[in-house]
């Protein structure tokens, strides 16, 4: 793979694992309002979904208003700010100051582009926001992943064209986003898990340069 100007990444199960804070925060709000809703459920429909899409899957057609709606977006996200106060330094992917650092003294530019509106908190909690040229994150952009728009965005931060930016996403929805952006995308996951990426590792742990673009 050819080096590219800039690599875009998003947080939550790339950098660090949030989505475990984000589902129990889910897992809250589903039990408070006695829905069911499961991890595998989370897994293959909430993530790197933003707040107002996740939610209208948890409650699966059952009618609130505006003002219900709003409230239980509000109270998810008291419950996630709740579970991220705990959060460190440690949690980190192993290795991946390492590779940011590596990223940094390739002469590459590095940015952000999370669907969550925490995205600043996190990386603040993690000590990993000087690495990052531009933070694209919830606030940034109207249309959320699969639409295009937050790496659109991103690259725009950098001032790198969209095909000189390579992408790292653990969701399918965001692999659609990168690759609809025009961009390569490169996913961390389970292969099965996505539809579109060209390339596929099972996490960022421990890996270099040299394994993202090989």
């Amino acid at each position: 793979m050819q080096k590219p100007q800039a690599i875009i990444f998003d947080l939550d199960g790339v950098l660090t694992d949030t989505s475990e804070y984000h589902y129990q925060a889910w897992q809250h709000l589903a039990n408070d309002e006695h829905i069911s809703f499961t991890r595998e459920e989370n897994d293959a429909h909430l993530r790197g979904v933003g707040r107002r899409e996740s939610l209208m899957y948890l409650i699966k057609g059952r009618t609130y208003t505006e003002a219900q709606i709003q409230e239980m977006m509000d109270r998810k996200n008291r419950y996630y700010n709740e579970l991220i106060k705990q959060m460190s330094p440690k949690e980190v992917v192993e290795g991946g100051r390492e590779l940011l650092d590596e990223i940094r003294h390739a002469g590459i530019k590095t940015a952000i582009a999370s669907a969550s509106k925490n995205s600043r908190t996190v990386l603040d909690r993690l000590d990993i926001i000087h690495y990052f040229d531009g933070i694209a994150d919830g606030y940034s952009v109207s249309n959320s992943k699969p639409a295009a728009d937050i790496f659109v965005y991103a690259a725009g931060l950098l001032n790198v064209p969209t095909s000189a930016c390579l992408g790292l996403e653990d969701a399918d929805a965001g692999i659609e986003a990168i690759k609809t952006a025009g961009m390569r995308a490169i996913a961390i996951g389970p292969e099965e898990r996505f539809h579109r990426a060209d390339k596929v590792l099972p996490t960022l742990a421990n890996k270099h340069l040299a394994d993202i673009l090989n």
